[in-house]
């Protein structure tokens, strides 16, 4: 074996090679990548399962235990692999050597599709949570105003100081104490002489922290065209959506969107708590988000805003976020550990009185501007769902209703008025592509759609970004379970059953049906779902129905008692619901019933930005929803062992599906 000195590793990307990089003994490709910086998806957080972590060896001596070689055998075509790729969790350094980072590598983060509030279905959702909120007297009240105000100049007979000509002017204007920010009071004496002692004050109205005072923000310039932006986010596990928002109309005035950058750390909750452990863990998690995701994405909303707007350079006055538990924990640094251990309590459920220092976030955000994380329900239902339950306005109703969140976590919430009950189900990552031998994320290449002839088992799909497929995201993949089984290719346990050309053995012991073929850059020659993968992604769509009629138990209530069904989340924008019914994912009603509603975890963060009675609204939802731990209910694992089956164990339930 070489010395440690001698073992070193470049990187090759699209844009050039990185500097050789001093490989550890025991490093593995993916740990240097992560030191390095360099993106590379690993929903499996470097187990060897999810074979997405593809990179070729150009040059150099590379080693792979026997179970990483077998690992990357079974993801990795004949082809390919003689033309160097492998998988860089089970590859460990020898010697110098040069290693390709394909370019699908970083898909993940910048070509994934995500929900906002700009365009399409989105945007009809959001118009639709406006006009609820101004029906139910919501007033769109951020608490924040902008003054106009002129003082007299300083003279040797009235050597008043600046902040106390400014604070007495505006106490007799407004009626008010005001105190004045240090941030302000920093610009206050420049502004005030280049502009004759006049100048605009950015004023928030104070809370029990500053004994319900005014505080000055900021000081402007009075030419300035001034706006009061809010920074609204939703931290999703997967992707992370911006908007800026006008604090006085509501209106949107610009947004962007990536993937979660610390899904290199693993594609769930759990990887990321238990990464958060280890040594820098918790700090590679924060950076993650915060440094290369967040920050990135601000910057490129900002960008989006006409300079006649009038955003001042630390002109974002307040940020409202929303997220799950551990997403929220990890935005904070805070430790997320005891999430996912027994009894399973978060270091807290709301928080309050943060600014954009403590984080900290960045300019543009003004360092006092007001932080408001959507407050938690329990360790697996969090922020998002709070907030998403304000948005779909499911508990103003008399009716009952079921609200679903489908991501990467699955969310549900059911009730009405009177009561509800909220659960998280352990549908793992199958919905975004993970545990799936052809899964993926909703980036360009997944099939998001299919169908199947019932003669001739030919698939006919469509493709995200068009082009040639490169495998499954979560709506592809219920489509192709729901036509299987529809067809009749595979039983209720998703067994093949039928032969032809397109059922293939999978070399495991098991079959598989061949979707599509094809050599694409690094993405193997076929795309194909095997049995292991129809039995993986059968045990996340029983959580979800396990989910649902343990929620039911709880009043003995059946099925037919839900009046409506809320599918929110990125997953569901795909979900075509007569498949998701067949294969016995969400339960069998009439089909008007169903509505997709979007971003709502988004949705409800803008409420609360703008409106400081939602803010309020949404953390009494947070107090009054019921959290149930399914792991500790008596009925649910007979439950979920039930629906493991398509679409169910008990026929009876599903006798109107499609």
């Amino acid at each position: 074996m070489m010395d440690s000195q001698e073992k070193t590793i470049k990187f090759v990307t699209k844009n050039g090679k990185s500097e050789p990089l001093a490989v550890k003994s025991g490093e593995t490709v993916m740990d240097c990548a992560k030191t390095a910086g360099i993106e590379l998806d690993a929903p499996c957080a470097g187990n060897g399962t999810c074979g997405k972590c593809r990179v070729r060896v150009i040059s150099g001596p590379v080693e792979m235990t026997e179970n990483s070689l077998k690992a990357a055998k079974s993801h990795i075509s004949e082809g390919d692999f003689a033309a160097g790729w492998r998988l860089a969790c089970g590859l460990t350094v020898t010697g110098p050597c040069e290693i390709e980072i394909p370019e699908s590598a970083s898909a993940y983060k910048n070509r994934i599709k995500v929900t906002n509030l700009s365009s399409g279905r989105e945007k009809a959702a959001f118009d639709d949570l406006k006009l609820a909120m101004k029906e139910g007297d919501f007033a769109l009240e951020s608490g924040l105003s902008i003054v106009d105000i002129t003082v007299t100049p300083p003279e040797i007979d009235d050597p008043q100081a600046d902040s106390e000509r400014v604070l007495a002017a505006l106490t007799e204007k407004l009626g008010n104490c005001v105190e004045i920010s240090l941030f302000a009071l920093r610009k206050l004496p420049v502004i005030l002489r280049e502009n004759g002692f006049s100048c605009k004050i950015v004023l928030k109205k104070g809370n029990c922290a500053t004994g319900g005072r005014l505080l000055a923000l900021d000081v402007l310039s009075p030419q300035k065209n001034a706006v009061l932006p809010a920074l609204v986010v939703d931290i999703g596990t997967t992707t992370v959506a911006v908007c800026l928002t006008d604090l006085v109309s509501g209106e949107i005035l610009s947004s962007a969107n990536a993937g979660n950058a610390q899904i290199r750390f693993g594609s769930d909750v759990i990887s990321r708590m238990i990464h958060a452990g280890k040594k820098d863990g918790l700090a590679q998690l924060k950076r993650a988000v915060l440094d290369e995701c967040l920050v990135p994405l601000i910057k490129s909303a900002v960008a989006a805003i006409p300079e006649t707007a009038g955003l001042a350079e630390t002109g974002i006055y307040r940020a409202s976020i929303a997220g799950n538990t551990t997403m929220l924990h990890l935005f904070c640094g805070i430790p997320p550990d005891n999430v996912r251990l027994e009894p399973y309590v978060p270091a807290f459920f709301g928080v309050t009185g943060l600014r954009a220092a403590d984080i900290p976030l960045p300019a543009p955000v003004n360092p006092d501007a007001e932080v408001w994380l959507a407050p938690n329900i329990g360790s697996y239902v969090g922020g998002d769902i709070t907030a998403g339950v304000f948005a779909s306005m499911i508990l103003a109703k008399e009716t009952f209703s079921l609200f679903i969140d489908l991501g990467t976590n699955g969310e549900l919430v059911f009730g009405n008025r009177d009561f509800s009950f909220s659960c998280a189900c352990s549908a793992g990552p199958a919905f975004e592509g993970g545990d799936i031998s052809c899964g993926m994320r909703a980036t360009d290449g997944a099939i998001e759609s299919l169908s199947i002839d019932d003669v001739t088992m030919e698939p006919s799909y469509k493709v995200s970004g068009g082009g040639e497929p490169a495998g499954l995201c979560g709506s592809g993949l219920i489509d192709t379970i729901g036509e299987l089984f529809r067809a009749k290719i595979i039983d209720a346990k998703g067994k093949f059953i039928k032969t032809g050309p397109r059922i293939i053995e999978d070399g495991y012991g098991g079959k598989g049906f061949i979707i599509a073929g094809g050599d694409g850059e690094g993405s193997g020659a076929r795309v194909v779902l095997t049995e292991a993968d129809i039995d993986n992604f059968v045990r996340a769509k029983g959580a979800i129905f396990s989910a649902i009629r343990t929620m039911l138990s709880m009043t003995d209530f059946t099925i037919d008692v839900i009046d409506q069904v809320y599918i929110a989340g990125g997953i569901g924008s795909g979900i075509d619901v007569d498949k998701a019914v067949r294969i016995g994912m969400l339960p069998d009603l009439p089909r008007d019933r169903f509505h997709y509603i979007g971003n709502t975890s988004l949705q409800g963060a803008w409420a609360a930005a703008v409106s400081g009675a939602a803010a309020a609204k949404i953390a009494e939802i947070a107090g009054g929803i019921t959290y149930l731990e399914l792991s500790s209910h008596p009925g649910y694992m007979d439950e979920f062992t039930a629906a493991c089956f398509l679409p169910h164990t008990d026929a009876g339930l599903f006798a109107g599906g499609a």
